[in-house]
Parts: C-alpha cells; structure tokens; sequence
C-alpha cells in the first residue's frame, strides 16, 4: 500500500517538474505587468504585440515553409528507404538500419557542423536551400522508423493476390500496400513537422542569413526576454502539442483496426 503511494507521488513529483516551467510560461504570457514578480491582471496584449512584430512573423512563416517542405520531402524519401530496406536480405537490412540510426544517436551539433562543411566544401551558399537540405536529411531517419515496422506487419500475399488478379506492380503498390502503411506515412510526416519546427541546433549552423522562429527567439533572449517570448513560446507549445495528439491518435486508430483484422471482426 505505502509502495502504490510513493510511485504516485514519485510520478506527480517528475510530472510537476516537467510542466511546472511550461505552465509558469504559458500564465506569464497573459500577464499584463511585464515584471515577472507580480501579477497585474489578464490580458491578451503580448499576443496582439507579437503579431505586429515583423521579424518574429517573418521569421514564423520561414520556419512554417521549411517544416512543410523538408517534412514532405523527407516522407517520400523516407518511405521508399524503407520500402527498399524491407525487401532486401536480412544482412543488408541490419546494415542500413545501423546506417539509419547513426544521424540519430549522433549529437545534433555534431550533425549541424558536419553538414555545414560538407555545403561549404561545395561552395554552396548557407541559406534557405541548405537549411532545407539540413532539415531532410535530419528527418529521413525518423521516418524510416515509423514506416519500417508497418509495413513489417503488412501481408505480402495480399500484394500477390493483388498481382495475379491483374494489377501491375504500380497499381498493386497504391492499392494495396499504400492504404496500409498510411497511417505510419502520416505519423511519420507529423513528427519531421515537430522536429523542423523546433530545431535550433542544426539550423543555426546552417542557416546563413535566413532566420528560422528558434533562432529569433535565441536572438531576442540575448539582448531581452520580452513578454512576447512568452507568447510566441505559449503558441508554439499549443502548436505541437495538438500535432502529437494528432499522431498519437492516428497511431492508436491504426492499432485498434490491426488488432480488429486480426480477430476477424473486420475494419
């Protein structure tokens, strides 16, 4: 009884200190005194303030595009990586699964230095294309990972049925396969959009003068923690927290229609 008790109040000590900071976070932002001390009645004013601000909104739909762009294009990549990995001999695939752990297990300033040098080694100049490139490749890992396991669990017979049934190849793949691993290819797609969003470490090292949202809040940390921070820190918490929601129930959706096929009651 007394253990069932100290878990408790272990996992809401662990629970306090995780959220504790954010929610401090999100209140400041409503505060109206810019004095962090007190409390000076609600308001909505840093929020109508940070949109007026043009470098935090320039720097806002910045980092909106990389994040759409790099996170679609690390899913196509990404997902016929993993279609090519499933198919090859057990061997081959240990190798290129090792190969796909690697970015992610390596510190994320060791990847933004790397490929910094290996753009200035091309005499490419740091911009929006090599911030782009950056974020694909840091993305491609993560959806190997998601995809990979789903289509483990698809039914090739149900492919070759398709095949002797008249479908070439093509067709058998987006009428067959396609439907069963979408879930995974848009889970997959949600977390590259978290990731790109929240990126700082990479980007810095690789953005040249183009300014991504992580950055201008870097930027106007060193000078002044203005009550916009706040604000934008608040939206942008709200922002991914509705995209891993999303996900999640995605994936739990697809694990309850797995595990109905697999009964036999049917989707």
């Amino acid at each position: 009884m007394i253990r069932k008790y100290l878990q408790k109040i272990y996992l809401a000590l662990i629970f306090i200190l995780l959220y504790a900071p954010i929610v401090t976070l999100i209140v400041l932002s409503f505060n109206q005194s810019k004095t962090r001390a007190k409390w000076g009645g609600f308001t909505l004013k840093w929020y109508k303030e940070l949109l007026k601000n043009e470098q935090i909104m320039s720097a806002f739909y910045t980092t909106l595009i990389i994040a759409f762009v790099s996170a679609a294009i690390a899913t196509v990549i990404g997902t016929a990586a993993a279609i090519a990995i499933q198919g090859m001999k057990q061997k081959w695939k240990t190798m290129y699964m090792g190969l796909t752990n690697i970015p992610m297990m390596n510190a994320e300033i060791v990847m933004g230095v790397s490929l910094m040098l290996l753009f200035i080694a091309f005499h490419m100049t740091l911009g929006f294309g090599t911030i782009l490139i950056a974020h694909i490749t840091f993305n491609i890992p993560y959806v190997i990972l998601s995809v990979l396991p789903k289509l483990k669990q698809t039914n090739r017979y149900t492919y070759e049925a398709a095949l002797d049934l008249g479908c070439d190849p093509r067709q058998a793949f987006f009428k067959v396969i396609l439907p069963e691993i979408s879930p995974a290819i848009l889970s997959a797609f949600l977390i590259c959009l978290t990731y790109s969003i929240d990126d700082f470490m990479i980007s810095y090292f690789n953005c040249g003068t183009v300014e991504t949202l992580p950055i201008a809040i870097y930027s106007m940390t060193r000078k002044k923690v203005s009550p916009e921070i706040y604000a934008l820190s608040t939206i942008m918490f709200v922002v991914i927290l509705c995209i891993i929601l999303v996900s999640n129930a995605m994936e739990s959706r697809s694990y309850r229609r797995d595990q109905k096929a697999l009964r036999g009651e049917g989707v």
